[in-house]
């Protein structure tokens, strides 16, 4: 990994380093067997183990906001924090067109990694025989804040999802991985070049424009709960996380509400054994209620009015940190945190995304997509957006529609059916019998698309795309700009296989079930504890 070091004239260069990023589960926290097996593709039917690491990059990103005392030692913090590349992918998604107010969306992906090369972090939870060894990226998080940031979105995904991870190439020594044959674990994607590999896939996966990432150690996440000087959490019965064989994270509270920092603040983060079923889902469900339960306290809480404790916080937050270049300075994530504090905690939704297994694995859902497809459209996962007004229009203005190119592909194939032979063709007819002359059908390509979209690569052809759209009586919610495309692109979705004309599907944009969501300003949430775990 690099780190900001700097030159003499003050610029800022980047150096090989070490100190790289969260751990899990280990000698130090018993649980560590499973992180074992999983490093060698063993897994039983539980979920992740590691899903606490994006909660500590989260809290960096909130703390800076409250610490301006951090601009004191300006510098030396700047010389803190680490730095990786964005994105080591091929491909890129393109930037969301700005509202009619000239706003975008920010996303932003938490990563948490296993590595185990820092002895701080190996004595809170490594495994020694995994000291040094290739980095798994076991907690991903993607922390949306809306365009005109009145509500925050966050969406974990299980660290062993099936996906593809794309090609990448390692810019520190110009390494090249292939793409994955296949679907792979999405933890592995950390070790295909660093976290930009990580923000490749997730873009690849969730057609959704990553803005940046931010990745935090264990060691930060003790250090900074001490200084916030507590966070209440809450439980049903007494619970104690070990079990007979001594797995667990060493968890022991009392029936009710405590505060809880430094190490049983990271046990809590990282108890798997004797929440509710024991799952990576019910981890992860104790993490949103802590990171809920932070945010209130540090709106709340005076205790962070001493500049000591500011100063500590600051310190021990940038250390924790490593970010894109996007974020490498104090004042950088700064501004960041000053757009995240405009969020009330009642605007903040905590979801996972959702799944099925797959053998010992599991795959998106339907609901994933539908989840993703919230955030590309940037509709609050609350449910309390204001009513949406007509789609606006592109300020482009378009050409005539026998001026507009217009490439016709057909991407009716699904993992049940075979592409509709010959649908390419069709559609690009219609369009020739409404006047767009120059659309043509590319029979070389065959895609899969769940619904018809219609691309295009740059703004100066937004409106044509939207002409396209508008003929064919496709929403402008399925126009988009992607870097994918040379031009006009209209894919035939699963959705038209058949017919002339383009039935729009009802929009649904309610959250889904599954996706468990909590609401930041939910202070009445409890965990279950597991009988097997409880304790008189």
């Amino acid at each position: 990994m690099t780190q900001n070091g700097v030159r003499a004239d003050g610029t800022l260069q980047r150096v090989r380093h070490s100190h790289d990023l969260d751990q899990d589960d280990g000698p130090g926290d018993p649980d560590g067997e499973a992180e074992s097996d999983a490093r060698h593709g063993i897994r039983g039917p539980r979920r992740g183990r590691r899903a606490l690491r994006w909660s500590a990059a989260t809290l960096a990103v909130l703390i800076l906001g409250t610490a301006g005392a951090g601009y004191l030692y300006y510098r030396h913090l700047n010389d803190n924090i680490k730095q990786e590349e964005l994105n080591l992918g091929d491909s890129k998604v393109a930037e969301p067109t700005p509202n009619a107010a000239g706003q975008t969306p920010l996303n932003i992906l938490l990563i948490g990694s296993d590595a185990r090369n820092t002895k701080e972090n190996q004595k809170l939870g490594g495994a020694r025989e995994t000291f040094g060894s290739t980095p798994l990226a076991d907690v991903q998080m993607l922390l949306h804040l809306s365009a005109d940031r009145t509500n925050m979105s966050v969406i974990s995904m299980p660290r062993d999802t099936l996906v593809r991870i794309p090609k990448c190439t390692d810019p520190d020594d110009g390494k090249v991985y292939p793409a994955s044959d296949g679907r792979t674990m999405t933890n592995q994607s950390l070790g295909h070049g660093g976290p930009g590999c990580t923000v490749a896939t997730w873009e690849k996966l969730t057609g959704i424009h990553i803005d940046h990432f931010m990745m935090v150690d264990f060691a930060g996440v003790v250090s900074m709960a001490d200084a916030i000087g507590g966070v209440p959490v809450c439980v049903d019965a007494n619970i104690h996380s070990r079990d007979s064989q001594g797995h667990g994270s060493g968890l022991k509270l009392k029936k009710g509400t405590h505060p809880v920092k430094g190490e049983q603040a990271l046990q809590w983060l990282r108890t798997r054994y004797g929440f509710e079923d024991g799952s990576d889902l019910a981890r992860a469900k104790a993490q949103h209620m802590y990171m809920n339960s932070m945010v209130r306290q540090l709106r709340e809480n005076a205790t962070l009015s001493s500049p000591n404790k500011l100063r500590k916080l600051v310190e021990k937050a940038t250390e924790a940190l490593t970010v894109d270049p996007g974020l490498d300075t104090v004042k950088k994530l700064y501004d960041l945190s000053t757009e995240l504090r405009e969020v009330q905690p009642e605007r903040i939704t905590m979801t996972t995304m959702p799944n099925r297994y797959v053998g010992a694995r599991v795959e998106p859902t339907e609901d994933a997509e539908k989840l993703f497809r919230l955030v590309r459209e940037d509709i609050a996962l609350d449910g309390k957006d204001a009513k949406k007004t007509e789609e606006k229009a592109s300020d482009d203005p378009a050409a005539g529609d026998d001026e507009i190119a217009v490439q016709v592909v057909n991407g009716t194939r699904t993992d049940a059916l075979g592409a509709a032979r010959g649908r390419a063709g069709d559609v690009a007819g219609i369009l020739l019998d409404k006047g767009f002359t120059q659309a043509v059908a590319d029979r070389s390509t065959s895609l899969s698309e769940d619904r018809t979209v219609v691309r295009y690569p740059s703004a100066e052809l937004e409106g044509d795309a939207q002409a396209v759209a508008k003929a064919l009586g496709i929403p402008l919610s399925s126009v988009e700009r992607s870097t994918n495309v040379s031009g006009v692109t209209l894919v035939v979705g699963a959705d038209w296989r058949t017919g002339k004309a383009y039935k729009a599907p009802k929009e649904d944009n309610r959250t889904p079930e599954s996706a468990e969501a909590l609401n930041g300003a939910d202070d009445k949430a409890c965990m279950h504890v597991n009988p097997a775990f409880t304790w008189s």
